[in-house]
């Protein structure tokens, strides 16, 4: 797949592995249009880029998002890489940290949507990338509400490909593992196979313009999420659940 002379919308692209996707998107040709909240870091990154545009956004305020989805106009593809994140035990349970990591993660993605995908539908054409987690594989320790929004996030990309498989709009779903960045500077666990934003930008946007409908990596740490899902509760419990 070229990206020479394509439109792309990405969305959470301030900083980290969307700014990092950005920058490689535009090396390869295509008009990239950046949004985030800082607009301050959104205007020094498209001024840093060619062919780049800055476009602020709250992907939380549906007003927002409709203004935004007007200014950026038809877009040949969006990638959704807003993201919230607080590590969580149950015995921790903080609703507002949750319902902000369930309203960014995926109804912002909800809202983001319903500026983009109408217009592709009905010209038979386009491209949607939304960024999961190995996290959303199925639920882990410390991971109540970030997990959670990230499945619903997955399961969604899944309708959306059964829907429009063959139309001529193409969804995508990837997974990353850990990646550096002020989200993950948040962790006290160790974190296996951790990659830069730049070394995830690479991974992330070679699984773009391969054939798959979803990829995950680090390949190697994904399978213990992805074989996951097959392991019966009791041994899933005893392998990933902690005992007091």
């Amino acid at each position: 797949m070229s990206l020479q002379g394509q439109t792309w919308w990405l969305v959470g692209a301030s900083e980290g592995l969307g700014r990092a996707l950005a920058a490689l998107m535009t090396a390869q040709g295509a008009h990239v249009i950046v949004s985030a909240r800082d607009s301050v870091r959104l205007s020094d990154l498209a001024q840093s880029l060619p062919n780049a545009r800055a476009v602020p956004m709250d992907v939380t305020d549906t007003d927002s998002v409709r203004t935004a989805a007007d200014v950026v106009g038809p877009v040949d593809g969006l990638v959704y890489l807003a993201g919230a994140y607080w590590p969580m035990r149950a015995q921790d349970y903080d609703g507002d940290k949750v319902v902000t990591m369930l309203d960014v993660n995926l109804l912002g993605a909800a809202r983001v949507l319903d500026g983009v995908l109408p217009q592709m539908v009905a010209r038979g054409q386009g491209h949607i990338v939304l960024t999961g987690s190995l996290a959303g594989f199925r639920g882990l320790p410390g991971a109540v509400g970030y997990g959670a929004s990230k499945a619903g996030l997955m399961h969604l990309a899944e309708s959306l490909h059964a829907d429009l498989r063959g139309s001529g709009v193409r969804v995508q779903q990837i997974n990353p593992g850990f990646i550096r960045t002020r989200l993950t500077e948040k962790n006290d666990f160790s974190m296996p196979f951790i990659l830069s934003a730049e070394e995830a930008a690479a991974r992330m946007l070679a699984i773009m313009q391969s054939g798959r409908f979803a990829g995950s990596f680090p390949t190697l740490f994904s399978y213990v999420f992805r074989i996951g899902r097959f392991l019966p509760g009791w041994l899933y419990d005893r392998l990933f659940a902690r005992t007091r």
